[in-house]
């Protein structure tokens, strides 16, 4: 992360102060090297005043345990059956991994508590089969965290649970997460994994809607690495739960977690609930946001020059592109009623966000605007992004004849010698957005 970072990441501070963000720590995270620098990110944002519960798995360490005693264990997820002996390995695990949470905030001068807040239950007998000591969540003792909480402390929450009784079980600690988070009313539920974040045909995916992002579960799971299957299907769930965003970060990646939370691109996968992105009509006061947004693209003369007082002058004419209240892109349509023409103009997106198929969303949302009202031809000029025009809107080059005669002069005057990009229409098809 540079120190150019820092006014991004301002933007961000006044939105998240005094929010709850559940970190749900993978075991073997813990085990990694970067660890001692995921406690002083961890550090950055409690100093931030954003409120921290972190959740911890023991599979890794669970699985090493028996190794090393050369016993034989039930299961080390949490979801399968639990016997005496994989009990007795999970609590040692358990205990040694949150006092080692405990120590790297002490570090930091950060307080911290070890919390009794998960009420379980026994998960039963499932198909004829005993689980014996596996739990369930069956309610989080939210009174207990918000005041742990409300005195700057970090609750840490091991993957166990306790009955009414005093008998401990052993628990799965994303589905604890998600249910700390949920009953908190989190604003962030923050997966830690030891791999790399989802991708697709090779392809890193930044951001997933939750209804996609269920698809994508059903129909690519193979695809998944194994280790971070279980953090996908409780990230939907907890979306389908009320979590606004879930977020999945590689945390054997130095700055990663900082990176996800704080840099518009992200450094993992996201999957949300509600709508991340979005675009809508420029207002007034966006003017000066719009100028600064293409001020490099103008010197370099990839786009004509437009001074604030011209910008502003049509302002109605331009629709911007937000991720998280930020404006990433730019697109407008000025209209020719008299010729039922359309141009497209002022296509621009952040460098942060070129590739990510928002220059595509910016067109195709503009083609639908333009057929709604009743334009027969959209049109664009561009003298280094034509290829993109044709390649990915599905503009054929055309002759400056085809200009309405106000821009046709226009064109002339200017001695850009941009190429005219034309789009039929007429046609029945219309875009779809690319997800």
């Amino acid at each position: 992360m540079k120190p150019s970072d820092l006014r991004g990441i301002l933007t961000y501070v006044p939105r998240y102060r005094e929010r709850v963000f559940v970190i749900a720590l993978d075991g073997e995270i813990i085990a990694d090297d970067n660890f001692p620098n995921l406690i002083l990110d961890i550090a950055v944002l409690w100093s931030l005043s954003i409120r921290i519960v972190l959740v911890h798995g023991a599979g890794h360490q669970i699985r090493q345990m028996a190794i090393e005693t050369g016993k034989t264990i039930s299961n080390v997820d949490g979801t399968g059956i639990t016997d005496k002996t994989t009990l007795d390995i999970a609590l040692t695990a358990a205990n040694r991994l949150t006092h080692e949470i405990m120590q790297g905030l002490t570090v930091s001068d950060i307080r911290s508590i070890y919390s009794n807040a998960i009420i379980a239950h026994p998960l039963g007998i499932i198909n004829g089969t005993d689980h014996l000591f596996t739990g369930k969540v069956e309610r989080v003792e939210t009174g207990l965290l918000e005041k742990i909480l409300a005195n700057n402390i970090i609750p840490i929450i091991p993957p166990l649970g306790f009955d009414g009784d005093g008998r401990t079980y052993r628990v799965n600690s994303d589905s604890i997460a998600v249910a700390v988070a949920k009953a908190l009313g989190a604003s962030k539920l923050i997966f830690v994994t030891p791999t790399d974040q989802l991708t697709k045909n090779g392809q890193r995916i930044q951001q997933f809607p939750v209804a996609e992002a269920e698809e994508y579960y059903r129909s690519c799971k193979s695809q998944i690495p194994e280790n971070i299957r279980s953090k996908v299907e409780h990230a939907i769930l907890a979306c389908r739960d009320g979590i606004s965003r879930v977020h999945l970060v590689n945390g054997k990646e130095d700055e990663a977690l900082l990176g996800e939370i704080f840099l518009n691109e992200g450094i993992g996968t996201m999957i949300h609930a509600n709508e991340y992105q979005s675009i809508r009509r420029a207002v007034k006061k966006d003017a000066q946001t719009i100028y600064s947004l293409i001020k490099k693209s103008v010197q370099s003369n990839e786009l004509v020059r437009r001074s604030r007082a011209m910008i502003l002058q049509q302002i109605s004419d331009y629709y911007l592109f937000e991720a998280d209240r930020l404006v990433l892109g730019c697109v407008a349509l000025h209209e020719y009623p008299e010729d039922q023409a359309g141009e497209l103009a002022c296509l621009f997106v952040h460098e942060s966000h070129k590739g990510t198929g928002v220059g595509q969303k910016l067109v195709a949302f503009v083609e639908k605007i333009a057929r709604e009202k009743g334009m027969k031809k959209l049109f664009a000029l561009s003298t280094q992004t034509f290829a993109f025009f044709q390649q990915k809107g599905g503009f054929s080059e055309s002759s400056p004849d085809m200009l309405p005669p106000a821009r046709r002069e226009k064109w002339e005057q200017s001695a850009r010698k941009s190429k005219v990009l034309f789009k039929d229409l007429t046609s029945s098809v219309v875009p779809t957005p690319v997800p």
